[in-house]
């Protein structure tokens, strides 16, 4: 089940509520009190899990094909009736504090969001999902009723079976559970977010007590799922800096000139901005170097096409990557899920013959259009000495 209300359906003063009623959700109904769920499901041999982004909510359950019905009139009665009851608010939120505690206790999640922040500093993917201990402590159990109630909908919600079972079978026992949705309640005003574009170098650096290497932190705005072709693109380009042993970045840095322990690049695509980031750890003397090495090959790319041998062998990594995506149940529900939420799901289906279409030029172009090396954000974090 995936469910469009993330962190991005929060208003700035709500940050953390839509992770926080992920918790929330397996604390119960009218009909099934806390912990009744999860005994109900592991005892039929099956297995359920949740998590939570800024574009979706995600509850599934690993069952039987026979149990099916019961797996699902379970989940449907948690989502659609979740009782929020306030007993249990108050304690499970203690549990969301320290989660968020031994996040910020993480030198890496703590350069990470400061990064966040920095791309994103008028949107809510700058924010944390987790919220703040200021947001998370205002808020209350009939706040997050509202937040329940105005958007775990059908309108929002996706359901993906993939299993050994009949389509019509599961058709039905998706109606029959998920049926007696409360009336929506309208939300108090449109949240609107900006993404302004990078307008020059954006540069923080942070000094922390707990780590020893230094870390080299770069983001660009991508394009979001209105330019889909786009942002398979860069895709491509992230694995040909940083995809692997005979990569760019990891080839120069890692085993040539030694400037750096690990090097990676990395393309998350997001509904509304995508998000294009390398990262380094490294001592902090050859912090100025390596960034300069990664400018200069951005401009590589920019200038100068790929090799056409150089690109099919990154086209054949990714279209591999994909195919070994799907050879589970779980990578095919997660993988339509996915989609559902942030935009369709029958893109998730082309995403191969996208990254077969382009030709050396076409990456040029992106290249330009999305790497520049003259507007994008640097976090970088020093050990304390």
């Amino acid at each position: 089940m995936w469910v469009r209300a993330g962190a991005i359906a929060e208003p700035d003063p709500w940050a953390g509520m839509a992770h926080f009623l992920e918790h929330m959700i397996f604390k119960g109904t009218d009909r099934f009190p806390p912990g009744y769920f999860d005994q109900a499901i592991e005892t039929r041999g099956g297995v359920t899990n949740a998590a939570t982004s800024h574009d979706y909510a995600h509850f599934f359950i690993d069952i039987a094909p026979a149990y099916l019905s019961d797996g699902l009139d379970h989940l449907a009665e948690l989502l659609v009736r979740a009782s929020i009851p306030d007993g249990e608010f108050e304690r499970e939120r203690e549990v969301v504090l320290e989660e968020l505690r031994q996040a910020q206790d993480d030198p890496d999640w703590v350069g990470f969001q400061a990064l966040m922040e920095s791309v994103y500093p008028a949107h809510p993917y700058g924010r944390s999902v987790l919220g703040t201990e200021e947001t998370l402590m205002s808020r209350s159990s009939h706040d997050m009723r509202q937040f329940h109630r105005r958007y775990y909908q059908p309108e929002n919600m996706t359901v993906v079976v993939v299993g050994d079972v009949e389509l019509d079978v599961a058709l039905n026992s998706v109606r029959q559970a998920f049926c007696g949705f409360l009336p929506r309640l309208p939300e108090s005003s449109p949240i609107t977010y900006t993404n302004a574009p990078m307008n020059g170098l954006r540069r923080q650096e942070m000094g922390l007590a707990r780590i020893e290497e230094a870390r080299l932190l770069m983001a660009w705005h991508g394009p979001g799922v209105d330019k889909i072709h786009d942002a398979y693109g860069l895709d491509l380009l992230s694995v040909a800096l940083a995809g692997g042993r005979s990569s760019r970045l990891v080839r120069e840095l890692r085993e040539e000139k030694q400037w750096v322990h690990a090097v990676g690049s990395n393309f998350s695509l997001q509904r509304d901005s995508s998000l294009f980031t390398i990262s380094a750890w490294l001592e902090p003397q050859h912090l100025q170097a390596t960034e300069d090495l990664i400018g200069d090959r951005l401009r590589e790319l920019a200038a100068t096409p790929l090799d056409v041998s150089e690109l099919n062998r990154y086209k054949r990594l990714l279209c591999n990557d994909y195919a070994f995506s799907t050879e589970t149940s779980n990578q095919l529900a997660g993988l339509y899920g996915y989609y559902s939420a942030i935009t369709k799901p029958t893109v998730a289906t082309t995403y191969p013959a996208h990254i077969q279409s382009f030709k050396p030029e076409e990456l040029q172009h992106l290249a330009q259009k999305y790497l520049s090396t003259e507007r994008y954000a640097a976090t970088i974090l020093k050990p304390l000495t």
